[in-house]
């Protein structure tokens, strides 16, 4: 490989990991909306469901029940609707990543 194909790899590469780090990043923007009620990185106060560490899936299944109407709430179902379907699977890959 030639140096300027190796440069362009290699910017490539930082390219991609950039873009990797800014959807890390933006998906705990979007967590961060749920630290009111259900605490930071998903460790809830007493009272309050956590997050952290549940099953992605279960996570997922109750954001669409909240998001199509079939699970009754105060403020979930109205928030729910805000995300597309793959943001709320990313939102819940990032709690059921959080340590209880």
């Amino acid at each position: 490989m030639n140096p300027t194909m190796k440069w362009l790899a290699a910017g490539a590469l930082c390219t991609a990991a950039l873009a990797a780090q800014a959807q890390v990043n933006q998906v705990r923007v979007w967590a961060a909306a749920c630290a009111n009620c259900h605490g930071t990185d998903g460790r809830a106060q007493t009272g309050m469901e956590s997050l952290a560490g549940k099953d992605k899936d279960e996570l997922v299944q109750k954001l669409m029940d909240f998001k199509s109407g079939r699970k009754p709430a105060t403020i979930m179902h109205q928030l729910s609707k805000g995300y597309t379907d793959e943001q709320l699977g990313q939102i819940a890959a990032y709690f059921a990543a959080q340590k209880k």
